[in-house]
């Protein structure tokens, strides 16, 4: 086989979690099988210098800034991070290259036997390359985020990293994590380590007992949110210049600089200020991050972002609708689907209520059907007495292209009314899920 059919045959052979949903073949939590390759492959996460992230929200953004600020300071940074959106190669980089298809194609070759021999995980199998690959390049240092929770996830056989890092914790994957935030958190404080330090990010009265108990006698704990790091007084023009411009990126940003001050006896070359502002400044250029309230387009204007449960989209809605009430923007339009998996009764509520809605669903079958979206949508905006202004679509494509047409009537609506100056656009957002936005990033070019 060629690496495309290669590729598609373990794709299909061992179905991912981003495609096929938690189920039996694709999600296999705990580390017996993941040790096993670990020790096959000559036990690479031993020989590693690692940061390990987890988190509900923000892990992708942290590990990214991370790794940008070692780059930036002349470190060779892995970054392992999931899911991707277009390639799953996004998923594997060093010096914000992702990994080269020669070096998968040569991988999956000599271990596809004994990967089916001991049924991998697609995650598994993937955790597996990067930690190879990161070997093999001579990393300074890999910064390895979480798939899912902590304690079980596949990264966990790191034994000890140099830090440890959560980030949030929200209401998410409640069916395999636990349906409370104290038992998420648990979850997620499964990666501290003896004596490794551990950093999380918000301190907060429900959350707070669960990381003390694990990290009582066993590792130094820190909460950024009660941390004023070296650079926190630059915080203000590192968010200004930052090119991943999200609202949320303030705590993360915090959380960051909490690890790196950590991290400094460790790694001399992060004491460099200027060359660890420049990394987090330009995190999305170094290390390739995509749908991060990434602009697609300026005319007309479009966003797109990953966020995808109540946490993450309460910040985003809120930004949408300031965006629009500041007269930035004209009118909002939002090209909307959701995983079937994810809480629709707690973000219908922080849904804009001015805004014009199309909702679709991407081509997977976690997908929640548009129309049903649309029903719970319509059903709750009349329980509500809330206009329920919405469309409905058959594919993400559809959906953007719509959203164009509609955002262009109604900049030919505005051109012709006296009261609205032409300048003023209307606001796209593409967003509800990683899946949405990765169908709508190709219909853009990327500038």
């Amino acid at each position: 086989m060629d690496y495309e059919a290669l590729i598609g045959f373990i794709f299909k052979r061992f179905p991912s979690v981003q495609g096929s949903g938690f189920t039996p073949g694709s999600y296999k939590p705990g580390l017996e099988h993941m040790r096993a390759f670990d020790e096959a492959l000559g036990f690479p996460s031993q020989a590693l210098k690692t940061i390990h992230i987890a988190g509900t929200n923000g892990k992708g953004s942290v590990a990214s800034m991370l790794a940008s600020a070692f780059g930036a300071c002349g470190y060779r940074a892995g970054l392992f991070t999931s899911p991707h959106l277009t390639d799953f190669r996004e998923r594997i980089k060093t010096g914000g290259e992702m990994i080269p298809k020669d070096y998968v194609f040569s991988f999956l070759t000599q271990w596809l036997p004994w990967i089916e021999e001991h049924d991998l995980s697609f995650f598994e199998i993937t955790t597996g390359l990067a930690f190879k690959w990161f070997v093999d390049e001579k990393v300074d240092v890999a910064v390895i985020e979480t798939g899912l929770g902590g304690r079980l996830d596949s990264t966990n056989i790191l034994e000890r990293p140099e830090l440890c890092v959560v980030t949030s914790i929200g209401l998410d994957h409640m069916a395999l994590l636990g349906d409370t935030r104290e038992q998420i958190a648990a979850e997620k404080a499964g990666i501290f380590k003896a004596d490794v330090p551990a950093v999380v990010g918000e301190k907060d009265p429900e959350t707070a007992p669960v990381f003390e108990k694990k990290a009582q006698g066993r590792c130094p704990l820190h909460y950024a949110s009660e941390s004023f790091p070296s650079l926190w007084g630059r915080h203000q023009a590192i968010l200004k210049e930052m090119d991943l411009p999200a609202d949320v990126q303030k705590k993360n940003l915090r959380t960051v600089l909490t690890a790196i001050d950590l991290l400094k006896s460790r790694f001399e070359g992060l004491q460099d200020a200027e060359a660890v502002t420049d990394g987090i400044t330009h995190t999305a250029r170094r290390t390739g991050l995509r749908g991060r309230w990434e602009r697609l387009s300026a005319q007309p204007y479009v966003v797109a972002d990953i966020g995808h449960n109540a946490q993450a989209l309460a910040y985003n809605f809120a930004r949408l609708k300031r965006d629009v009430e500041s007269g930035q923007f004209s009118s909002l339009i939002i090209v909307y689907g959701i995983m079937a998996d994810k809480d629709l009764d707690a973000i219908l509520p922080l849904m804009p209520v001015d805004a014009t809605y199309i909702f679709t669903a991407p081509g997977t079958p976690r997908a929640l059907p548009a129309a049903e979206l649309l029903r719970r949508f319509k059903a709750y905006r009349q329980e509500q007495g809330l206009p329920a202004r919405a469309f409905l679509s058959v594919s993400v494509r559809e959906a953007v292209q719509m959203a164009i047409q509609l955002s262009q009537g109604l900049s030919t609506q505005l051109s012709r009314s006296a009261s609205a100056p032409q300048e003023v656009p209307p606001l796209i957002y593409v967003g509800g899920s990683a899946f949405v936005v990765a169908e709508a990033l190709p219909l853009f070019p990327k500038a």
